[in-house]
């Protein structure tokens, strides 16, 4: 990975070839959201792997945003109120869009069209916001996108 790498309290995951990066504070349900994603993934044949939860090292790669799991984590997954555990896992992958969960009861209806959020300095992703509480995460994600995660890349 070139360029300065910037640790980051996020969750970061691929589908297909998809990347997603998971955003916010603490508790807000990023590793619960991802989790459901890798977990829906499978029954529709899709491959999953976790890249990094809870410390994600993010790096700009000639134009595209990298996101690189520190070695002493690799593989784990922290599932509040279960405990850790492990899954499947890539040592670092193109990040495509990033996720925040919102709290349904505070959250704008209708979010503004086209939004984006800042990764690096110089660098920015698509940003889709997700109720915490969404049942079937990687389903709104699929619509929102227009993305079907197949096995090649957005």
């Amino acid at each position: 990975m070139t360029g300065e790498a910037t640790n980051s309290h996020a969750t970061a995951i691929v589908i297909g070839r998809t990347g997603l990066l998971f955003l916010g504070p603490s508790g807000s349900g990023k590793s619960a959201l991802a989790f459901s994603c890798l977990a829906a993934a499978k029954p529709l044949g899709l491959t999953a792997s976790l890249v990094a939860d809870d410390r994600v090292l993010i790096a700009e790669q000639n134009g595209s945003i990298i996101a690189k799991c520190p070695p002493s984590i690799a593989g784990l997954m922290e599932i509040r109120y279960t405990g850790i555990v492990r899954m499947p896992y890539i040592s670092e992958a193109e990040m495509h869009f990033a996720v925040r969960p919102v709290d349904p009861a505070t959250a704008e209806r209708l979010p503004p069209e086209d939004e984006q959020i800042d990764i690096t300095a110089s660098a920015r992703l698509p940003l889709i916001r997700l109720a915490a509480t969404s049942a079937n995460p990687l389903a709104v994600i699929m619509a929102k996108t227009g993305a079907s995660f197949g096995e090649s890349a957005i």
